[in-house]
């Protein structure tokens, strides 16, 4: 009876650990964002382990900075917004290769195309993720009007125009649970932990060890990154 229990509590204390991790107050203005990433659709002959496992979102106030990288090599994507300085890069790394592209204000970050003309309609459902009020919204995508993606956001992380450069600019809040398409690759999003933290200045400064190349080109580089 007492090595049942006592396996039972390490069932409950497993499950626990695995939930979302909520490190802070809400309502917080700097800090870090950290969600899974899961694969659908065509990504080539690449295993998936060998792609992004995990975003990483650095904010403070009206700046930020999503990170995507890989387990080698630190290659990935990243995309910044600071809007008090005009950058809107997004950067693309792969061993050697390095390359950005620089967005003019109100530009969506390259790589989204296939999200073009997406309907997006809220919902009245509620929920509770990582200990934060979030709302719903279904979105649907221009070449599969019949399939329903859903997303949900929180208003209790204080981001300025959080999605100012996504296809989900119409949403004014955080978001929790989401998905992307990056040229034939279906990427799904579900936030693992929320730390509040100081967030230094120079994250979200221009990083000048990258070489300015066409939005086209960029474009082609994400693309072989999830369909290689």
């Amino acid at each position: 009876m007492r090595l049942t229990y006592v396996l039972f509590i390490a069932v409950i204390f497993a499950m626990t650990g695995y939930s979302c991790r909520h490190k802070g107050a809400k309502f917080l203005s700097q800090g870090e964002i950290h969600y899974n990433i899961e694969y659908s659709g065509k990504i080539g002959a690449m295993p998936r382990e060998f792609l992004p496992q995990n975003l990483v979102v650095s904010f403070k106030n009206d700046k930020i900075l999503f990170e995507m990288i890989t387990p080698f090599g630190n290659s990935g994507i990243l995309n910044l917004s600071n809007p008090e300085k005009g950058i809107f890069d997004t950067y693309f790394s792969l061993f050697t290769i390095r390359y950005f592209y620089a967005a003019k204000p109100g530009e969506m970050y390259p790589g989204f195309e296939e999200m073009n003309g997406m309907e997006l309609i809220k919902t009245s459902k509620t929920a509770v993720i990582c200990g934060f009020n979030c709302k719903n919204a279904e979105v649907y995508l221009p070449f599969d009007k019949s399939k329903a993606y859903e997303i949900w956001y929180t208003d209790e992380i204080n981001i300025q125009n959080p999605n100012a450069s996504t296809p989900f600019y119409q949403i004014d809040g955080v978001l929790m649970s989401f998905f992307f398409y990056m040229g034939s690759a279906e990427l799904h999003f579900e936030v693992e932990t929320v730390y509040q933290k100081d967030i230094s200045d120079d994250t979200f400064e221009r990083r000048n060890t990258f070489t300015k190349i066409s939005r086209e080109e960029i474009n082609k580089f994400i693309s072989k990154m999830v369909s290689l």
